[in-house]
This record gives C-alpha cells, sequence and structure tokens, in this order.
C-alpha cells in the first residue's frame, strides 16, 4: 500500500523525539549490526488495528527488517497470541520499538473500545459512528481502527460534509440563517448537510428545511423518543443522530429510541491502549 506523505511525516518526527541524537543504550551495549528477533503478542484481550503504521516505523530505520503477521487488522487476540514477528539489526528493532509499539497500542484500543460499542447494540439497527475528537496526525489511522473495531466513519474533516453546530449557528445570525445559507452553497458542492438540534422545537425548524441528516445533541433519552416519532410522523427519510454524553452503559437504551446513528467521540479520544508486548527472544 502506497504511504501518504502525512503519514511518512507522522512516524519521522514521532522517530526524531524519541531517538534524538541517537540510542545511546543500544551504543553502549554494541549492537549496532548484529542481527536478532523480536515478537509482539497480546496481553489482553481485543482487536487489532494498526499492523501498517507498526511496520512503517521499522521502514524508516532500515529496510532490512523483515515481518511475520500473525494478526491482521480487525482481528481479536487474546491474552499469549502473537501478532507480528519481526527479524534485523538488534539497535534497529530497539530503536523503533516504543514509537511502533505506542502507535499499535493505540490503535488496537480505538478499534477494541469501539467494537465493545458496536456489540452492545448489535441487536438494534443503529450504528456506531466516530467524530472528529481524534489525535492530531493520527486521523486517518483511528478511523480506520474504527472500521476495524465495525463501526462505520462520519465525515473525514471539514471539507468533505457540512455539519452545522451551535457555533455555526451563533456565527451565522439564527438556525434558519445558517440552513438556508447552507443550502444554497452546497449547490455548488454536492456535499451531504447535517444540522445539529439542541431542542424539539428547533428539530421542528430544520424539517422543514429536509437536510440530509440530524444531529439531536445532548438529547435525554425521553426527548430522543420524541424527536424520532417527531420525524417519522413527518414521513421524512432523512437520517437522525444521536450524540451527546453516550456510554457503555446508555448506548443501547439509545439505539433503542429508533435512530439511525450514534456518534460516539470516546472510541478515540478515550480509548485506553491495549495492553501489549514487544519482547527480543534470547540470541
Amino acid at each position: 500500500m502506497t504511504k501518504t506523505v502525512d503519514e511518512i511525516d507522522f512516524i519521522r518526527l514521532a522517530l526524531k523525539e524519541d531517538i534524538g541524537k541517537g540510542d545511546i543504550t543500544a551504543r553502549a551495549l554494541s549492537l549496532k549490526g548484529i542481527r536478532g528477533e523480536a515478537e509482539v503478542t497480546a496481553k489482553d484481550t481485543g482487536i487489532i488495528s494498526g499492523i501498517d503504521p507498526f511496520c512503517l516505523v521499522f521502514r524508516e530505520l532500515s529496510r532490512s527488517i523483515s515481518f511475520r503477521i500473525y494478526k491482521k487488522d480487525g482481528r481479536s487476540v487474546k491474552p499469549g497470541d502473537r501478532i507480528i514477528a519481526l527479524d534485523g539489526a538488534l539497535d534497529i528493532l530497539l530503536m523503533g520499538e516504543r514509537t511502533a509499539m505506542n502507535i499499535l497500542s493505540h490503535l488496537s484500543g480505538v478499534a477494541t473500545l469501539t467494537r465493545r460499542f458496536v456489540d452492545a447494540i448489535r441487536d438494534s439497527g443503529a450504528k456506531i459512528l466516530d467524530t472528529r475528537k481524534t489525535m492530531p496526525g493520527m486521523r486517518l489511522w483511528e478511523k480506520k481502527a474504527v472500521a476495524h473495531g465495525g463501526a462505520t466513519n462520519h465525515r473525514f474533516g471539514l471539507y468533505d460534509m457540512y455539519l452545522i453546530k451551535e457555533n455555526h449557528i451563533a456565527a451565522a445570525g439564527g438556525l434558519e440563517a445558517a440552513m438556508k445559507a447552507a443550502l444554497v452553497h452546497r449547490k455548488r458542492t454536492g456535499a451531504k448537510l447535517e444540522i445539529e438540534v439542541k431542542n424539539l422545537d428547533e428539530l421542528r425548524i430544520v424539517l422543514a428545511y429536509a437536510p440530509d441528516y440530524i444531529l439531536l445533541d445532548n438529547f435525554a433519552i425521553p426527548m430522543i423518543k420524541k424527536g424520532v416519532a417527531l420525524v417519522r410522523a413527518a414521513e421524512r427519510s432523512l437520517v437522525l443522530e444521536a450524540s451527546g454524553n453516550v456510554t457503555l452503559d446508555n448506548v443501547a437504551r439509545i439505539a433503542a429510541t429508533g435512530v439511525d446513528r450514534i456518534s460516539v467521540g470516546a472510541i478515540t479520544h478515550s480509548a485506553p491502549a491495549l495492553d501489549l508486548s514487544f519482547r527480543v527472544l534470547d540470541r
């Protein structure tokens, strides 16, 4: 797969941050040029994501590192499972270890938490979506991790879909002013349009404009039910999305209201890293 410049730049920056002028510990042990093996194993149950950037870290340091991949992205693991085996110069393996593992553990954590949300609403007709609450520079990888966890990607950035939020409405001078301006502009782009509403009164207003999606932001569950009933009674085919304070404890109840989508910022911004181990094998 061809790597984008942004991915490579991110990897190089991360390696520069960690290595600096060089790994003085590896130098002290005279490891340069000595070949060895290492393996990554799971210490917890989860979903793997990030194999590609993991390998890219080592390839930026040396083209002589070889990999044997046991668990591809999207595969489940349990404690003790082998994920990747590496073969190459020991100093390179040790220099790339932490950067590569930080990325793999984080992305696998995103995929793992995502899968838990997906599983929690599996019996409903709703979908779990991510948000733009991603780590700077890692959005593409994190959104891939969300997909590996079984969820659906929302927009990738400000450029591929209209999403009129509370601050846009305030800046534009009101809900209808914002909606009208966006509808005029999308005649030039053809992009999908979503608008955020805070209450049922706002929902009634935007229904008349027939956006593609309506986001019910921070609605209590009884209010989500009323919003769904209001839209369905109007016989609108638009998609309803719920967002705000979504947790594993309440996501099934939100899905049961009949919304089409539930966006969850926590799956990217608050996912705990999956516990993985990188071990150099004895020579």
